[in-house]
């Protein structure tokens, strides 16, 4: 003979298989990374002692202000990832939750992956070197420029790398400084003909940047939705495409003169 269930028996039979996926789907790694806001570096200054611009073969000038490229940190590609470290960091403003694809290459091991990144680095610096020269008319087998920031990798910096050897060289081309003193920070990087690319983590970066005193954020253009998400107050905005475009916002911003473009 077979007996039957009561309703509260049969909710409880149904509930176990649920209660042990939800308590399995908590503990089991999930393909995420955790993102925070990184360190900044003043790219006109030192980073841990060391010039971060070198340059020789062409004049300098001294600079004031600074220009702060941006980071984020993020979990190490080997870091088990919860859910309930995806629910908590999901309603955190100073952390994100994004797939591990798209912060590590996939199917690649850390000491991998930290060579993939400094070979990015290299490859941007490269770039941003060429940029800046072609930009002011100079020749590469003239003038010597040498990058190093330390602990750092990824082409995101190379925007700013560009901007502080423009800065070095010519500053707003009128005996002025392209800071015009104040603390910018920004993200993006850049190909040899001056064009600036998307990043990720442009939220993040932001509240990187106003906590370390910038007032003025330069953002690729395709970025722009990203970065007003959560736009701390008193940095503002300012949306780039080119090493010219950045240029000529900053001289504008600094003399007061022409149109600053905005997001």
């Amino acid at each position: 003979m077979l007996s039957r269930l009561t309703r509260p028996q049969a909710v409880a039979v149904c509930a176990l298989p649920v209660v042990a996926l939800l308590a399995t789907a908590a503990l089991a790694p999930l393909p995420f990374s955790l993102a925070q806001p990184g360190m900044t570096a003043n790219v006109l200054g030192e980073n841990k002692g060391t010039p971060v611009i070198t340059i020789s073969g062409a004049p300098t000038r001294d600079t004031s202000g600074q220009l702060r490229m941006t980071t984020i940190e993020a979990t190490n590609p080997d870091t088990r990832v919860s859910l309930g470290d995806v629910l908590d960091a999901w309603f955190d403003t100073d952390r994100a939750v994004m797939p591990r694809d798209s912060v590590y290459p996939s199917g690649q091991s850390t000491k991998e992956i930290e060579r993939h990144n400094t070979a990015q680095m290299k490859e941007s610096q490269d770039a941003a070197t060429l940029a800046a020269l072609n930009y002011l008319d100079l020749k590469d087998d003239d003038v010597k420029v040498t990058l190093k920031l330390a602990d750092v990798g990824g082409p995101s910096a190379g925007l700013l790398f560009s901007l502080g050897i423009v800065d070095k060289l010519d500053g707003d081309g009128s005996g002025g400084d392209l800071t015009g003193g104040r603390t910018i920070a920004g993200t993006g990087t850049i190909d040899a003909d001056g064009t600036v690319g998307a990043v990720g983590g442009v939220p993040l970066k932001t509240q990187a940047a106003k906590r370390d005193g910038a007032t003025v954020f330069l953002v690729p253009k395709d970025e722009c939705a990203d970065a007003q998400a959560e736009l701390p107050k008193g940095l503002r905005l300012v949306p780039v495409t080119t090493l010219k475009g950045a240029v000529s916002a900053l001289v504008a911003l600094e003399t007061g003169k022409g149109s600053v473009p905005s997001c």
